[in-house]
């Protein structure tokens, strides 16, 4: 695992030269090269691996939603969105850059991410392939996942609810949070040509990922510390947020925590990969460790 991350952030540094002007691409690459887990690219990559596939050919994608995740990182520590003035353990995008660059950067970065698809992968996967995953990339981005998330996320912690506070929930941890795990290991299938049905299971299986990585977030934001996380704590009970523990309590979020985790475990166990073993063991061991 720690031989992809190296990977990662040699490709991710090589992938965004720093160019006129500047200040944009420096913004840009600031919050990119932040110290990070690399969770989506490396599921990305292993997922292709895992299945028989030549990973070189899918690390272009695998930047490139590592790219889309810090453009949703970026404008989520805006002052007009959750105003958090640190990430990853250092001062937020627009602290250093000030507000226009950071929209600018995100803005960036979120057009940046296709264009590394489409020119690195040219003479590495199909045309289809390229079009398909392009296909999921700007589907997962924009106003039918990523973007309605956090839409959804800003409108509830306002009161403004639409539809039941765990229907709210479930549909913000879905889109805002979820998205981008089934969008690696969605691209990591197409990238080792699985079948329909492989696709269709580790789908669910990041889906199921994807809500156990937020429920774990929000119950961090409970018991955590910024030493730890590398952002401010605390904010989301502040601000009335709406989050699973928020809503169900502490107790039933690790429950439910410990549940996904475990169907999680049940469906990639047959892949005998050990770096989805470590991704997952990591996960449980911090709230196994605050006393389930």
């Amino acid at each position: 695992m720690n031989e992809l991350i190296e990977l990662i952030d040699k490709k991710l540094d090589e992938y965004l030269p720093i160019m006129y002007p500047e200040n944009i691409f420096k913004a840009m690459k600031y919050t990119l090269m932040l110290p990070g887990k690399r969770l989506r690219p490396v599921m990305c990559i292993e997922t292709t691996r895992m299945l028989g596939g030549d990973i070189n050919k899918v690390i272009p994608s695998a930047c490139a939603i590592e790219m889309l995740h810090v453009q949703s990182l970026i404008h989520d520590d805006l002052p007009c969105m959750d105003n958090d003035d640190f990430r990853r353990g250092k001062p937020s995008n627009h602290k250093v850059f000030g507000e226009a660059n950071a929209v600018l950067a995100g803005d960036a970065l979120l057009t940046y991410a296709p264009q590394i698809i489409i020119e690195k992968s040219q003479n590495l996967l199909t045309q289809t392939q390229i079009i398909k995953i392009l296909h999921e990339f700007m589907n997962f981005a924009g106003a039918y996942g990523l973007i309605a998330g956090q839409v959804v996320d800003i409108e509830s912690e306002a009161g403004r609810l639409v539809k039941s506070k765990e229907e709210t929930l479930k549909f913000i941890h879905l889109n805002k949070t979820a998205v981008l795990f089934r969008l690696a290991v969605r691209i990591g299938t197409i990238a080792a040509e699985a079948s329909d049905d492989v696709f269709n299971e580790l789908d669910s299986f990041a889906e199921k990922f994807g809500l156990a990585f937020q429920i774990y977030d929000d119950i961090m934001d409970e018991i955590s510390s910024f030493e730890e996380l590398g952002k401010s704590i605390g904010k989301d009970k502040a601000a009335g947020k709406l989050t699973y523990v928020s809503l169900y309590g502490m107790d039933n979020a690790k429950n439910k925590f410990n549940e996904l985790i475990n169907e999680c475990y049940g469906i990639i166990e047959p892949y005998k990969s050990e770096v989805y073993s470590a991704i997952l063991g990591k996960l449980s061991k911090r709230i196994i460790s605050d006393g389930e």
